[in-house]
């Protein structure tokens, strides 16, 4: 009996979905391809960030509220349902910086990086890959010598009011041009370099002040803290050398990480620079999916 109810369910599930597949016209197809992209833009931003916390505690207390509905425990029942009605303007007040800057960062994003075709430069990636070894030896003889630097990574975020209080310089990196920048008592050391697609823009910017100053520990030095500030601010990468100790830090995502090897450098940043062998999502490769899953069902038919 339990047998043939079991059968009788996966049947009547096999036929619903078969009825659906076979009603799904062009437009759901891109409406489900362009809400997939939208969520998976929207992790994207929010990864490695106070943000996602917020998430994973949302999910988590949604869990709990079924599981004591289904439960029937009407006091957690009860407490979870009055927590609802005004939980959204708490996490709004609560974690109204995150917010902020999650909304900011969608604000500043390219366009063209959303509507792009899919697959960067083949010159610009292995424009990256160089830079990266430059940057990375660079560092490593900076950290040697506990010579501070300031190096920033643009990516999709423009930073061009940072570049416009610089010194424009637009040239290719090599290890003597980022030597002789952070060099003691030249004109550029006390400020940051910025590099954008793999060229250095400019040099001696300077970068904002953290949001949460008060927070952040009382050892760290001011570039340490322009790190970190640059880093709230957008979604660049920022590379700090200690003048003090040497040690090579990175800022990301409002998050300083310290105690890099020029080999683990060097990965990080191919990693964050040069994702999936140059290529990367886009709404025109999803649509493109689209179209190949519709032609491979007209195919089989």
């Amino acid at each position: 009996m339990v047998l043939e109810t079991i059968f009788q369910f996966l049947a009547d599930l096999g036929s619903r979905i078969m009825n659906i597949a076979v009603s799904v016209q062009l437009v759901d197809i891109i409406d489900i391809l362009l809400l997939t992209y939208i969520v998976y833009k929207g992790f994207k931003i929010i990864r490695e960030t106070k943000a996602q916390q917020l998430i994973t505690g949302i999910i988590i207390v949604v869990a709990i509220y079924l599981l004591a509905a289904a439960l029937k425990l009407k006091v957690m029942t009860y407490l979870l349902e009055n927590f609802f009605q005004v939980g959204l303007i708490a996490i709004i007040v609560v974690f109204q910086p995150e917010l902020r800057r999650v909304l900011e960062r969608v604000g500043r994003a390219n366009v063209k990086s959303v509507f792009s075709s899919g697959a960067r430069n083949d010159n610009l990636a292995q424009s990256w890959s160089a830079t990266i070894d430059v940057i990375g030896e660079a560092v490593s003889q900076l950290s040697d010598t506990a010579t501070g630097a300031l190096i920033v990574i643009e990516r999709t975020n423009k930073l061009g009011e940072q570049i416009e209080n610089g010194t424009i310089m637009d040239c290719i990196p090599s290890v003597p041009t980022l030597g002789s920048i952070f060099f003691p008592k030249t004109p550029l050391h006390d400020g940051a370099v910025v590099i954008r697609d793999a060229r250095i823009i400019a040099a001696g910017c300077f970068l904002p002040t953290p949001q949460k100053e008060e927070r952040i520990n009382k050892q760290l030095g001011s570039r340490h803290r322009a790190a970190i500030g640059m880093s709230e601010n957008s979604d660049a990468i920022i590379i700090v050398v200690s003048e003090e100790t040497g040690t090579v830090s990175v800022a990301e995502n409002g998050e300083l990480t310290r105690g890099y090897t020029k080999d683990r450098l060097v990965q990080y940043l191919r990693a964050k620079l040069i994702p999936d062998n140059g290529h990367e999502v886009n709404i025109f490769g999803i649509l493109k999916s689209g179209k190949e899953l519709i032609n491979g069902r007209k195919k089989d038919d």
